[in-house]
């Protein structure tokens, strides 16, 4: 198999000369750059030496701004709702585990749609809009049904329900699948010359950059929101902790239309999924023998309303669906963190001033102070050295890390199991807190490990995305990652019936043990691949 995928990435790196200029590090396949766009050099000088990212524009840092404060109401609010549930609605541990992966389900399982309204009709200004108002609804319902009244009249948990996963978790997809490429849209593609000789800034390392900023942002956002919100919510109530994520949205959604007359608004292209269609029906009904890739019956037609690099991106496109088929059980592990690991850390000592949920902040400022230093001193350095990590090497590392921090979390299951006063918490008469005695602290380990995991699967995931698709299809593509978070969440959902005490430490040591073996099944599969990335170019209308 590994062979086959050599010789099919060695093929399609091929067409890709044919089609249109290549795109490579070393750049010396490129003729001098005459043609230029927005003030950029569109193909790279003569005398380029190396690239360098170049600086974010305000209006990439508005929609930025926006995604932070959105992720602060995801996560401030998210992060509470399995005590909430627990402590206010009074469900079970399986029941609580199980009602927060419906939420994650529903906040990716309306991506795809997101991404069709936008592609096809709305563009993805208009889209993010509007499913933003549904979310802002969504986290005003939230703060209602949350309110001592609502609780008395029994309305909590309905009211939890139809705001969540009726108007946060739509509202959530419709955004996701657009505002990452719509923030990459605002950069322009191209070469611009620096003060040092033969060093350009490079369009592809600046959206590399506005990527891992981006992803900065969402973490931002969540520590804060992790940080405030669980306090508010132990020391004055739940309605006001609710209320709080709704604030800081609304304030996100005016910053976000305040760049409205400045930003870069791709038209929606039409019926998008219909051309791809057509594209793949010509392509089968005209395909030759020898051909590399079953899509190549399509190069080359004539009266149609695709053209060859609308090919190659679809080739692309599919070849990246292939690697997101192993991202669901990656996520399975990842939203742990909002549940079975809250639910361990409540059977562990700590102080009296901490929220057992807030130690997900750890995740969050790890990720923060590391993004910048990746992107300042590590990867730089790397390029230097010409070890420039190609997505799949860079996805593979992602997974091996969150593999080990997941061995850990394993052992310490086992660990806390052996301690008393209640070792595995299923004798008579465990009282409502109790906890073994190990401090909670051990925690820490698991979370920063998931979140350098971050930097290396999930950063990549949305930046691979982006560059892989034609810019018709860069919003559906970008929502089909997302999309693998939704089957995350799925796995995870069937998994709750084993949330509770002592089952979990079973479930931890199967999602470690398949994750490790897809993890070493993925790069022999996938490990050729980067030698055709390296040498693409990026696709732009």
């Amino acid at each position: 198999m590994a062979t086959q995928l050599k010789g099919r990435a060695e093929s399609m790196a091929s067409q890709e000369k044919a089609v249109g200029g290549v795109y490579d590090n070393s750049y010396d396949e490129f003729g001098p750059g005459a043609a230029k766009e927005g003030g950029n050099i569109i193909e790279a000088p003569a005398d380029m030496i190396r690239g360098v990212p170049g600086k974010l524009s305000v209006w990439t840092l508005l929609v930025v701004v926006m995604e932070l404060c959105e992720r602060f109401a995801y996560y401030g609010a998210s992060l509470m709702f399995s005590i909430y549930l627990q402590k206010i609605l009074h469900q079970s541990k399986p029941q609580a585990v199980a009602l927060n992966r419906v939420n994650q389900f529903m906040s990716y399982a309306t991506t795809i749609l997101g991404a069709v309204i936008a592609d096809q009709w709305l563009g993805k200004f208009k889209t993010i809009l509007i499913f933003a108002s549904l979310y802002l609804v969504g986290l005003v319902l939230l703060t209602i049904s949350s309110a001592d009244f609502s609780i008395d009249g029994g309305f909590g948990l309905a009211g939890f329900c139809i705001s969540v996963f009726a108007f946060i978790g739509f509202g959530t997809g419709g955004i996701k699948s657009n505002v990452s490429s719509f923030m990459a849209e605002q950069i322009p593609l191209g070469f611009k010359p620096t003060k040092t000789p033969g060093v350009y800034e490079d369009s592809k390392l600046t959206i590399e950059r506005g990527f891992r900023y981006f992803y900065w942002s969402i973490n931002l956002g969540a520590f804060i929101g992790q940080l405030v919100c669980p306090q508010v919510a132990k020391n004055k109530s739940y309605a006001m902790a609710f209320m709080i994520p709704a604030i800081v949205f609304f304030v996100g959604i005016i910053v976000f239309v305040a760049g409205s007359k400045k930003y870069v608004k791709k038209k929606p292209q039409g019926t998008v999924l219909t051309k791809v269609w057509r594209c793949m029906r010509y392509a089968r009904k005209n395909k030759k023998e020898g051909q590399a890739h079953w899509l190549d019956g399509a190069l080359g037609a004539e009266n149609v309303d695709w053209n060859d690099e609308f090919v190659i991106g679809l080739q692309r496109s599919l070849r990246a669906c292939k690697v997101f088929l192993f991202y669901p059980l990656y996520w399975a592990l990842y939203n742990n963190m909002s549940d079975n690991f809250i639910n361990q850390g409540l059977t562990m000592k700590r102080p009296g001033w901490l929220s057992v949920d807030q130690l997900n902040v750890v995740n969050s400022l790890v990720l923060v102070i590391s993004i910048p230093i990746f992107d300042n001193f590590v990867f730089p350095l790397l390029r230097r050295c010409g070890l420039r990590m190609g997505p799949i090497a860079r996805i593979t590392t992602g997974f091996v890390i969150v593999v080990c921090g997941f061995i850990y979390v394993t052992v310490l299951q086992k660990v806390i199991y052996t301690k008393g006063p209640y070792y595995d918490f299923t004798g008579p008469n465990i009282p409502v807190g109790a906890t073994n005695d190990i401090s909670v602290w051990f925690q820490i380990v698991p979370y920063a490990a998931v979140a350098i995991s971050e930097i290396f699967a999930s950063v990549t995931g949305l930046e691979f995305a982006f560059s892989q698709a034609p810019a018709e299809l860069k919003s559906v593509l970008t929502a089909v990652f997302l999309f693998t978070n939704c089957g995350g969440a799925l796995i995870g959902l069937i998994l709750a019936i084993w949330g509770g005490d002592p089952e979990v430490l079973y479930v931890f040591a199967a999602e470690t043990a398949v994750l490790g073996a897809m993890t070493i099944v993925f790069y022999f599969c996938f490990r050729h691949y980067d030698v055709a990335l390296a040498e693409q170019e990026q696709f732009d209308s």
